[in-house]
C-alpha cells in the first residue's frame, strides 16, 4: 500500500500561488490520496476549504467542508476540474479568511449564488447550485485554481489594515527562499 501524503499550506507570496492550475487527466488511486491529503491539512488547519496550489500542486482539484468537521463527512465537496457556469443573486459581503495568508481577514463581496459544472474524484461528472456560505467557499477556492488571491480581492481600506501582517509574511518568504 502506498504511503500517506502528507501536505502543508503554502504562504503568500509563494509564486506557486499565483499559477493557473491544469486539469486533473487521470482519476487514479494518487488523485485519491491527493484529496484524502488535502482534506487531512484543511482539517488540521481548520480552514472551510483548500485548493491544490495552496498545497504546492497546480492541479484543478478543491476540497471544502463549510462545518469544519471530519466528523461531518456529509458536508465535504470534492471538485475535480471545476468550471464555474454562472454566478448569480445578490452581491453580498462578508469577511473571508485564508489558510495561505493566517491571520489576514478581508471583506470580500461576491455573488449569493454559483452553478459549478466538475467531477467527483471518480470523474463523473456533475453540475450543482450552490448558495450562501457553500457558493462562498468555491467561489473563494476557486479564484485559487485561477492563481488571484486574497489580496486580490482586498478593498483599499482592508489592505492598508493588513499592510504589516502582509509584509511579515513577504518577510519570511524571504527568508525560507535565502535559507533553501
Amino acid at each position: 500500500m502506498p504511503e500517506a501524503l502528507e501536505f502543508q499550506v503554502v504562504h503568500y507570496p509563494d509564486p506557486v500561488l499565483r499559477k493557473v492550475a491544469a486539469p486533473v487527466a487521470a482519476f487514479d488511486d494518487e488523485l485519491a490520496r491527493i484529496v484524502e491529503a488535502m482534506y487531512a491539512r484543511m482539517f488540521e488547519s481548520q480552514g472551510v476549504g483548500l485548493a491544490a496550489p495552496q498545497v504546492g500542486l497546480l492541479k484543478r482539484v478543491l476540497v471544502l467542508n463549510e462545518t469544519v468537521d471530519p466528523e461531518q463527512p456529509e458536508k465535504s465537496l470534492t471538485l475535480i476540474n471545476p468550471k464555474i457556469i454562472s454566478r448569480g443573486g445578490e452581491k453580498t459581503r462578508d469577511d473571508e479568511g485564508c489558510l495561505s495568508f493566517p491571520g489576514i481577514y478581508a471583506e470580500v463581496e461576491r455573488p449569493e449564488r454559483c452553478t459549478v459544472e466538475a467531477c467527483n474524484p471518480q470523474g463523473e461528472v456533475f453540475r450543482a447550485e450552490y448558495s450562501g456560505f457553500m457558493s462562498r467557499i468555491i467561489q473563494h477556492e476557486y479564484d485559487h485554481l485561477e492563481g488571484i488571491l486574497l489580496v486580490d480581492r482586498m478593498s483599499p481600506a482592508d489592505k492598508l489594515k493588513n499592510k504589516s501582517a502582509l509584509e511579515e509574511l513577504i518577510e519570511a518568504y524571504r527568508a525560507r527562499s535565502a535559507s533553501s
